[in-house]
């Protein structure tokens, strides 16, 4: 079982589908740019209080999964 998923979910009224991190409208998108912009998870989880480390971790893996499955041409 992966750690994404009771964290990581998909629903297509909600950010137009977009994985987002539980009941948030937090994307994996989101978080990933924040790590990519040089946040900490501690810098993002005082900005995101409704965050945990867990959840970062979660959108790490569930990209790392989309990035390993992708089919590239």
């Amino acid at each position: 079982m992966s750690i994404f998923n009771d964290i990581i979910s998909i629903n297509p009224e909600k950010r137009f589908g977009k994985p987002c991190v539980r009941d948030t409208r937090i994307t994996v998108y989101d978080v990933l740019g924040w790590l990519s912009a040089d946040m900490t998870c501690d810098d993002i989880i005082a900005d995101f209080p409704e965050l945990t480390r867990q959840d970062i971790l979660a959108c790490l893996a569930f990209a790392a999964r989309r990035e390993r499955t992708l089919q590239y041409a």
